[in-house]
């Protein structure tokens, strides 16, 4: 009964282009201890979708991994907001200028309506940061966090 009621989820992507966003983050992921996650949801929660962004970010325990260094790329698609949230041992490295840039070339992206290819460019962007501050280590390293996209309401 309850089932005629629920929303039916919104399909931002296709298949193939959903396929693509978790592939990049995992071949991103292979070469780093970083780890990457999205956050899609329709409409930001709070004014500003940081502090919704750094919510999500800790309500999904990414600050848990052992070198403090997840990323949390967050949109709502209806409001046309984003946010780059990075944990501490990351941000330490790279700072707000790369994180602004990053936003920019998602804008970017996204104003084309490029939304799929957006989150791939961002990823590998990302992905060469982590690389470079937290090189993948053949003796421990293991994938921390899932690499699936999250989809809210």
């Amino acid at each position: 009964m309850f089932g005629l009621f629920q929303k039916k989820a919104v399909a931002y992507f296709s298949e193939q282009e959903k396929q693509a966003i978790v592939e990049a983050i995992r071949k991103a992921e292979q070469r780093t201890s970083g780890e990457i996650r999205i956050y899609i949801e329709s409409k930001c929660s709070l004014v500003n979708p940081v502090h919704r962004a750094k919510e999500l970010f800790f309500g999904l325990q990414m600050d848990k991994t052992a070198e403090r260094n997840a990323v949390l790329l967050y949109v709502a698609m209806k409001d046309r907001q984003l946010a780059v949230f990075g944990d501490e041992g990351i941000h330490q490295k790279v700072g707000y200028d790369f994180w602004n840039a990053e936003v920019k070339t998602m804008l970017s992206e996204f104003n084309l309506q490029h939304y799929a290819e957006g989150f791939i460019k961002i990823i590998n962007d990302i992905g060469e940061a982590l690389v470079t501050h937290f090189p993948y280590d053949h003796k421990g390293d293991r994938n921390e966090l899932p690499d699936d996209i999250v989809f809210g309401k």
